[in-house]
Parts: C-alpha cells; structure tokens; sequence
C-alpha cells in the first residue's frame, strides 16, 4: 500500500511521504490532510500560481486542512 505525501500547511508543496520539514520552504508543519493537486511548470506564466503565491514549479496542495 502507498503511503500518503505530505502538504505544506506554509506553502502547500506536496513532499515525499516520509518527509520531515518542506523541500520548498522548510516549514516542518506538513500534514496528509489535504485535497486536489496541481503541477505549477511556468509560474511566471500561470495564472493559478498567481492566486496561489507560487513563485517555483512543482506539485502543490490545492486544500491543505
């Protein structure tokens, strides 16, 4: 069975399921409560990374309890 990656509850970058601290903001308040999924390639270009304050690429929680 696989084990559930962990959200960001700071930034809501998705890291590895045994993840201790956030590989994007260092925050070690990550939890597997969380919902929905988005890759960010551009955020330069996207307009979802702009109401979401993503500034780098990679895979966030769109809800993160």
């Amino acid at each position: 069975m696989a084990r559930t990656r962990m959200a960001c509850r700071e930034c809501h970058f998705v890291n590895d399921p045994d993840a201790q601290s956030c590989e994007l903001c260092g925050s070690s308040s990550l939890t597997e409560d969380w919902s929905g999924y988005v890759v960010i390639t551009h955020p330069e270009q996207s307009e979802v990374a702009e109401e979401m304050n993503v500034t780098d690429p990679g895979g966030y929680a769109l809800k993160v309890r």
